[in-house]
């Protein structure tokens, strides 16, 4: 299998578990081996007292890229350390799209950066993640 076909096959599996982000209106417009790009429409729920996207979504947005992003080789990878810093603000009714890139992956741990942006190609935040591999795959062994 090519490490783009592994990738693609990796963000399938996950994808038919991840309830969440389907739930949020969340797409995958992307998936290489370390990259990524989700994207999603600011529903009016998700907006705060201030008429603002919640950051907590949009950080959602950026995490869950990160987790296609790091997961892309079938090795099950989780989250150690992330941080994300917000530039500007997002509005109801906005297409964001989050773009995964991975720094770095050695041994058990990956480093990635993920930018959000809206329709206009804005850039709303800057997330980086810390990626640790667990034990297990998300497909399963190929038979012979």
């Amino acid at each position: 299998m090519t490490p783009q076909a592994l990738a693609e096959a990796s963000a399938a599996a996950m994808w038919a578990e991840d309830r969440a982000s389907k739930h949020l209106g969340m797409q995958i417009d992307a998936v290489g081996p370390g990259t990524a790009s989700l994207s999603m429409t600011v529903a009016r729920e998700m907006t705060n007292g201030h008429d603002l996207c919640h950051g907590g979504f949009i950080f959602t947005l950026a995490d869950s890229t990160f987790a296609f992003a790091c997961n892309s080789y079938n090795q099950r990878a989780v989250a150690q350390m992330v941080q994300i810093t917000f530039i500007a603000p997002a509005f109801h009714g906005d297409r964001l799209t989050a773009t995964a890139q991975e720094l770095s992956r050695r041994g058990r741990g990956g480093i990635y950066d993920i930018a959000v942006t809206n329709q206009k190609g804005e850039q709303i935040a800057v997330f980086r993640g810390h990626s640790r591999t667990v034990k297990g795959t998300l497909l399963p062994a190929p038979t012979e």
